[in-house]
């Protein structure tokens, strides 16, 4: 690659993703995918879709998203970006919005693919220390914010800890950084968290991104949209275009819609991903875990008498996958995902196995 690429690539440091294995019969708890197959609405959609049309190009507007989302949340059209998941929509966020004269503030613990999107767009991103017990510091970074910034970045739940923030306290951030951007990312806020969306009328500088991939089941489509006032949803469109104006293909679009109609599916299945939460955590604590408050899919625990990196491999030698962080302040964490009860099962048994009695 040396000699080829510019220098601007070679100095970036791309995220690392979950590992998607190849190996059959592995306990995936690594990613953070829903451990159960999606609405049976959106599947059938997804086949009706690819059965004809697939020679001409999707809406490149994606407007009957848009307006799903919108039903949805009682939001106008014109609130609504939709996006090739999450991360694509973010990354447009971050083009649009954090090129400025004043740094990004973000937390020193969070999503590690913001400081990747900061390095690719040359932005200015300067961490905000979370506190010790590893929950956002709210106060210091209002304090930071309204001394002058570029805009803030946070994930509400927070990954990878899981931890959440009340709306109150979102709010105090909107109000300390009035004159620039304050994202949030609320990929997991389906599992327990207090959504922003409600606060979009309120605050022209809210830009709010959710995903399909978890609570709906549709990690597969790729399906992500930002809410936010109409402003901020052109700034978007205008990036958007500049990069690829069909983003999302016709069944993604087809499957989406009919996910987000599918109300029964949606309460169920996020009921029954909290149940097996709270059940996983209590036998985690059980095998001597601290385990942090989620309002995710997933656990953030350590065990004061093991190293993590250790458990993670002996738990992959016996075919049950975690995800470990080497980054500091965390190494010692284990991010768990929630799978299916047996799933759990089957890593609660594995941990007892390994650790000593």
């Amino acid at each position: 690659m040396q000699g080829f690429c510019s220098p601007r690539l070679a100095a970036i440091e791309p995220y690392v993703p979950g590992e998607q294995p190849r190996i059959a019969d592995l306990v995936k708890l690594n990613t953070n995918e829903n451990p159960y197959p999606p609405s049976p609405l959106a599947v059938a959609a997804v086949r009706e879709a690819a059965a004809s049309g697939l020679e001409r190009y999707p809406d490149p507007d994606s407007l009957a998203l848009r307006e799903a989302v919108a039903r949805r949340h009682g939001l106008g059209v014109d609130q609504v970006f939709a996006g090739n998941g999450s991360d694509e929509v973010l990354a447009h966020a971050f083009f649009a919005f954090f090129r400025q004269p004043e740094p990004l503030l973000c937390p020193d613990v969070t999503y590690s693919f913001y400081r990747v999107y900061a390095q690719r767009y040359e932005i200015d991103c300067e961490l905000q220390p979370v506190d010790a017990t590893l929950h956002i510091d709210v106060d210091a970074l209002a304090a930071r914010a309204a001394i002058g910034c570029g805009g803030i970045v946070l994930a509400n739940p927070n990954a990878p800890t899981g931890i959440g923030l009340p709306l109150p306290r979102i709010e105090q951030l909107l109000q300390a950084c009035a004159r620039r951007v304050v994202l949030v990312d609320e990929a997991y806020v389906d599992f327990g968290g207090d959504s922003a969306l409600q606060l979009i009328g309120k605050y022209p500088n809210l830009l709010v991104v959710q995903t399909l991939s978890k609570s709906r089941a549709l990690a597969g489509l790729r399906v992500g949209f930002a809410c936010g006032q109409a402003h901020l949803v052109e700034a978007l469109t205008r990036a958007k275009d500049s990069f690829n104006s069909y983003p999302l293909g016709r069944p993604a679009i087809a499957g989406a819609v009919a996910a987000l109609q599918d109300e029964d599916w949606f309460a169920h299945n996020c009921r029954t991903v909290i149940d097996t939460r709270e059940g996983l955590a209590l036998a985690l604590e059980d095998l001597g875990f601290e385990v942090l408050p989620s309002q995710a899919n997933f656990l953030f625990a350590r065990h004061p008498q093991q190293d993590a990196g250790e458990l993670a491999v002996a738990l992959r030698g016996r075919a049950v996958l975690v995800r470990h962080f080497r980054a500091p302040r965390i190494a010692q964490y284990l991010r768990i995902s929630i799978g299916t009860r047996a799933q759990c099962e089957a890593l609660v048994q594995a941990l007892a196995a390994i650790l000593p009695t």
